[in-house]
């Protein structure tokens, strides 16, 4: 148990200034699980209900078997969902939103690359219609994001 002396006992004069030397530290192990515990379940539903402006987008993205461009800070990465809205930086966006978007993006940088992300399901021409409004906004570079091709 203690290995230290036990203070207040009476047959040791020496014992009243005695040091524990063990502490229980079971408790505090039991709160930090606890805590663990209960920032894993809110993590997973946060992101899973997609809330927060940076929450996953579930677009299903076609398989691809060029290796994928990676997005760099002044890139524009626009995702396309399945029921055709526009998803810009975590925030659905109008298409004149959007344009105005490219516009900025323009002027702050000429070389910024423009990365489409189409579900599968989304049609040829809202995909075209994203790209012809980044090129009429001056933005050259574009890209389509794809997934991985499985072997």
């Amino acid at each position: 148990m203690a290995m230290g002396k036990v203070p207040g006992n009476a047959d040791d004069p020496a014992a009243e200034d005695g040091v524990f030397s063990e502490i229980n530290i079971t408790p505090l192990t039991d709160i930090f699980l606890v805590l663990l515990i209960i920032f894993m379940v809110t993590s997973s539903v946060i992101v899973n209900q997609g809330a927060g402006a940076k929450a996953g987008l579930k677009v299903n993205l076609p398989q691809g078997g060029a290796a994928d461009v990676q997005a760099q800070a002044n890139d524009l990465s626009v995702a396309i969902l399945s029921d055709g809205r526009l998803v810009l930086a975590g925030d659905v966006v109008s298409a004149d939103e959007l344009k105005r978007a490219f516009d900025e993006a323009r002027a702050k940088s000429p070389e910024t690359l423009v990365i489409v992300q189409a579900d599968e399901g989304v049609p040829h021409g809202k995909v075209v219609e994203v790209m012809e409004a980044a090129k009429a906004a001056g933005l050259g570079q574009l890209a389509i994001g794809v997934r991985e091709a499985t072997k």
